[in-house]
């Protein structure tokens, strides 16, 4: 079976590395020539991340030999290209293809969930999503890791299944394609958060007292949104936020870190010039569509104005400790 990944990051590469267990024909697409011709010339990637890669994978900057025969697709790109990726491979998708979303986020200008943006564009329901406690780095290094995935067919999920479990990942399955992308949303938001706490100075426990906070806001969150409230309970959900609201290998938990210890607007803007932050657009995105939906989180709210408003990262220990 022909596997194709688009996007070359160090998740996707990661990804790929996993799949390469099972599987012995994997394509990744980059839009970087120079990271193809770094592996056509040593078969390795140490521009990413320096490991051996198996014959068993190729890189190609051309979607039509990429997607040629392929029968599932992976989608690694930031959230932002996801739409025009679509559009991009939408001449050579087949109707019987396979798409699995290991992006998280939310499209920023319809505020759409990728699933959406994914079946608008390319006319198709077969489509899945992976979302979990994973750093790349963890996966590289070979660990034992986990990852929910969902799709409205079970057969799509099966077919996820068969091709990623190995002997060092676990996939859990759920219906609930909704909840588990906004798992994987939101908790970048809550990392940043997190962060930021760590950054003024705050111990481990008033770290316990916002993830605490957040498992509530964000099961309302997808209660609101047409999920089911008990998918908070996921790999998805409380593991991917414990995991990214207590480490540094966050990049959101990072950019949170440098705005509560510096306070210093350059140097938050040099972190995310050189940074992809996914929080910091998602967290814009959920800002903006919970207002169109007339939800308050004040806790997003909170984020929100210290993020973009400048309002002072205090604020947000004082919020968490104030009466209900």
């Amino acid at each position: 079976m022909k596997i194709c990944l688009i996007g070359t990051g160090i998740y996707g590469l990661a990804i790929a590395l996993e799949l390469a267990k099972n599987n012995d024909n994997i394509w990744m697409w980059s839009e970087n020539p120079d990271i193809v011709t770094e592996f056509k010339k040593t078969k390795k990637l140490k521009s990413i991340y320096d490991i051996k890669i198996p014959t068993s994978i190729h890189l190609t900057n051309s979607f039509a030999e990429a997607l040629k025969d392929a029968k599932v697709i992976f989608i690694n790109c930031a959230s932002k290209y996801v739409d025009s990726v679509c559009t991009q491979i939408k001449p050579y998708f087949k109707r019987d293809m396979q798409i699995c979303i290991a992006t998280k986020g939310i499209e920023e200008s319809t505020e759409k969930l990728l699933s959406d943006v994914v079946e608008s564009t390319l006319f198709t329901r077969n489509i899945s999503v992976i979302s979990g406690p994973t750093f790349a780095i963890d996966m590289l290094n070979n660990e034992p890791v986990a990852l929910a995935i969902a799709s409205l067919k079970r057969k799509n999920r099966k077919i996820i299944q068969s091709i990623l479990t190995n002997s060092r990942l676990k996939l859990r399955p759920s219906k609930d394609i909704i909840g588990i992308q906004l798992c994987g949303a939101v908790k970048n938001c809550i990392a940043i958060a997190s962060g930021i706490l760590n950054g003024l100075g705050y111990s481990e426990s008033t770290q316990a007292l916002l993830i605490n906070e957040s498992l509530h806001d964000i099961k309302d969150i997808i209660y609101y949104l047409g999920g089911k409230p008990k998918t908070i309970l996921s790999f998805a959900g409380v593991g991917d936020i414990m995991l990214t609201c207590t480490s540094h290998k966050s990049r959101n938990f990072s950019f949170g870190y440098t705005i509560g210890k510096t306070k210093d607007k350059q140097k938050i803007e040099q972190y995310l010039t050189k940074n992809t932050v996914e929080g910091y657009y998602t967290l814009a995105v959920i800002y903006r569509l919970l207002k169109h939906k007339g939800i308050d989180i004040a806790l997003i709210n909170i984020i929100y104005n210290i993020v973009y408003n400048g309002e002072e990262p205090e604020s947000l220990a004082n919020f968490l400790i104030a009466k209900p």
